[in-house]
């Protein structure tokens, strides 16, 4: 038996040691003509296990199989149908554990990496170089997705498709789509988006601003979140809000004092109006978001223009602040942002 090892060894490039067993069990069938028992069978299972951890090819497992039967089986090709499929059951079960263990490491890795805990060993295992400048865009599906999401597959696949697999990397955390990629592939999120235009309905992301290292990707993932967050107290219709466009809001926030003070003595007044300051708050966004256009405003609001000119004149007389005079429209416009900001009137100024 040892020179037909040798041989199929040879032949094949499979070590003996995993063959051993299988020429032993053809060797036992063709002798008793029995099918192979349970401690044979799972001789072989852990062999083609060995043979995953190797990265023996299962179509080269197989052929070696097969050619040592050519070599010996006589009449023992049961035992061979067994025998290949015990290989094959042990090597995809080892496939199965490696692909679980890497998931877990996966996950565990896109956590540190979100909270500046990531080494630049491990972050190069998934493909990314921390020295460099990252962009994070993060998108808040209308029903969270989870890391076993056939979706989240889709689209990193199609970002590494183009992009290349040392550039990306597409993951799930809290419920949110996660896509990190460098600052200069400038393509990279917009390409992100556009994937998930088209496999999602109801869904608004956020774009971060390149920074670099663990800390910096920390940062444009709280960056991209917080852009989120912002467009949805505020209103904002856009379904992508880029951070670097809404760097006021966070300058605003800073000072809370200061914006309930310029929301308290600018727009504190509406409070007087009939049916209350909502419906004037409206109007001043319409404006504003229609760079003055009274007509286009209108259309927003489903109003007439002439409604329009009358809230505007109300405005005026209650606050004394004209959107029509440029500094005061600056004014008005931030007190209208910080009102937004602080959930006025719905929540008290204090």
């Amino acid at each position: 038996m040892d020179s037909v090892l040798a041989r199929v060894s040879e032949a094949t490039g499979v070590p003996a040691d995993l063959l051993g067993g299988f020429l032993s069990v053809l060797a036992a069938s063709a002798a008793t003509g029995r099918l192979p028992g349970r401690a044979d069978i799972d001789g072989l299972r852990e062999c083609g296990a060995l043979a995953a951890e190797r990265g023996i090819p299962l179509r080269v497992l197989a052929d070696a199989c097969l050619h040592a039967a050519e070599i010996t089986a006589g009449g023992a090709f049961g035992a061979v149908r067994r025998g290949m499929a015990a290989y094959i059951e042990g090597y995809e079960d080892a496939q199965r554990a490696a692909l679980r263990q890497e998931e877990e490491a996966r996950r565990l890795f896109v956590d540190d990496l979100l909270q500046g805990r990531a080494d630049a060993e491990r972050a190069e295992h998934f493909g990314l170089r921390l020295a460099g400048a990252y962009v994070v865009t993060v998108v808040r599906p209308g029903t969270p997705v989870t890391a076993g999401d056939p979706l989240v597959k889709g689209i990193e696949q199609a970002l590494v498709a183009r992009f290349g697999s040392h550039n990306i990397l597409v993951a799930v955390r809290d419920g949110l789509l996660v896509c990190v990629s460098p600052g200069a592939l400038t393509a990279a999120s917009g390409e992100f988006t556009h994937h998930v235009r088209s496999a999602l309905t109801d869904w608004r992301a956020g774009v971060g601003r390149p920074h670099r290292g663990p800390g910096g990707i920390v940062t444009s993932y709280r960056e991209a979140a917080g852009a989120i967050d912002l467009g949805e107290r505020l209103g904002l219709r856009a379904q992508v809000l880029k951070a670097a466009d809404l760097l006021v809001f966070p300058v605003l926030l800073r000072d809370r004092e200061a914006i309930v003070d310029l929301v308290s003595t600018v727009l504190g007044p509406l409070t007087s109006a009939r049916g209350g300051p909502e419906a004037l708050l409206e109007t001043l966004e319409a404006v504003f978001a229609s760079q003055g256009n009274h007509t286009a405003a209108a259309r927003r609001l489903g109003v007439s223009t002439r409604a329009i000119t009358y809230r505007l004149e109300r405005i005026r007389r209650l606050t004394g602040f004209s959107p029509s005079d440029s500094t005061q429209r600056f004014t008005l416009e931030t007190a209208v942002l910080g009102a937004r900001l602080l959930e006025w009137p719905a929540h008290p100024l204090v």
